[in-house]
C-alpha cells in the first residue's frame, strides 16, 4: 500500500474543521496509519519548503504556518498519493471545484487548508521530516 504525508494548516486548526476533514478523509477510504497535532518552526520550514525558501514572500509563509498548531498524518491506501491530491483540490481555491477540500472550505490562496506530498518520494522525506 502507497503512503503520504498529509498536514492539516494553522487556519484549518482555527477553524474546526479537523474533524470534519479527517471525517471526509476517512469516508474516502483512506487509513490514518499515524496522526499527531504539533507546532511548526522557521528552521523546518525553510526544510520543507526549500524550493521557496529565498522568495520575498516566504516570511508570510512563516508566519501562517507558525501562527497556529497543525496536524500532521500519514495515510496509506491505493494511490493515495494522487488520490489525495485531486479530494485536496487546487492550490487557488477558487480553481477547486466544490467537492474538494478546498473548494467546498478554503476561502482565500494564502491560507488554503491542507498540505499534500505531490509524490511517492516526497511523501517518504516529508514523512520522515515530520514522524522521525
Amino acid at each position: 500500500m502507497e503512503k503520504t504525508y498529509i498536514m492539516l494548516k494553522p487556519d484549518a486548526v482555527r477553524r474546526g474543521l479537523v474533524g470534519e476533514i479527517i471525517a471526509r478523509i476517512e469516508k474516502k477510504g483512506y487509513s490514518i496509519v499515524d496522526l499527531k497535532m504539533f507546532s511548526l518552526n522557521e528552521d523546518i520550514l525553510k526544510e520543507h519548503y526549500a524550493h521557496i525558501a529565498d522568495r520575498p514572500f516566504f516570511p508570510e509563509v512563516v508566519a501562517y504556518m507558525t501562527s497556529g498548531p497543525v496536524v500532521g498524518m500519514i495515510l496509506e491506501g491505493e494511490n493515495v498519493v494522487k488520490g489525495m491530491r485531486n479530494f485536496m483540490g487546487p492550490t487557488k481555491y477558487l480553481d477547486a471545484p466544490a467537492g474538494t477540500i478546498r473548494g467546498d472550505y478554503s476561502c482565500n490562496d494564502r491560507e488554503n487548508l491542507i498540505h499534500g506530498s505531490d509524490s511517492v518520494e516526497n511523501a517518504e522525506i516529508e514523512i520522515a521530516r515530520f514522524f522521525n
